[in-house]
Parts: structure tokens; C-alpha cells; sequence
């Protein structure tokens, strides 16, 4: 059984892997190590009890960032498109989610 307490994602990780009916997103986190680490705590808080999974990535490299249009530390990109921005609290990255799906 999957454990659905609020921890820190990792690269590669799927929130929600096992259930393979919901919906795959990825989201790739711009941002320093600590803003990311908080951020995708937040996020695994936010949507756990949400129908959908996430695969999470990490990007460190302020000049990437920079590049894909990012702004601000942290930035969650969802399937290619900046998403959220800054360190947004659980209940507007819920928000943000339930407007997916």
C-alpha cells in the first residue's frame, strides 16, 4: 500500500503511481534546492486526496530557467506550461489542481 503521508518528492517520483486510472501530469519545479524540497512537500500535501497522479522533476540551473520564461523561485512548469509561481500556499495549489481535472 502506498504511503500518502506529506513527505518530499524526489526526481522520477509519481504521486499517486499506483493508481494507474487518473491521470498522468509532469511537473517539472524551476528553483533553488530548499524552495523546491518545500514546494514539492507542499504539492504531495495539497493533492494527495486529488483523482489525478504527478510525476515530479527538478531543475536547478537558473539560466534554464531563465530560458523556459521562469520568474520567479519556485516555479512549478505542469506539461510544459508554467503553472504556479513563487511559494504558494497548499490550499491555492489544491485550487489550482481541482481546475484540471
Amino acid at each position: 500500500m502506498q504511503d500518502i503521508s506529506c513527505h518530499e518528492m524526489h526526481e522520477g517520483e509519481v504521486l499517486n503511481a499506483s493508481r494507474k486510472e487518473f491521470p498522468l501530469f509532469h511537473a517539472l519545479l524551476y528553483g533553488d534546492r530548499v524552495s523546491t524540497a518545500k514546494l514539492s512537500k507542499r504539492l504531495s500535501c495539497a493533492i494527495k486526496h486529488l483523482p489525478l497522479r504527478v510525476e515530479f522533476s527538478f531543475e536547478y540551473d537558473t539560466q534554464k530557467a531563465v530560458e523556459a520564461g521562469v520568474c520567479k523561485d519556485p516555479t512549478i512548469v505542469l506539461d510544459g506550461k508554467i503553472f504556479l509561481e513563487g511559494l504558494v500556499q497548499a490550499e491555492e495549489i489544491t485550487e489550482a489542481f481541482e481546475k484540471l481535472i
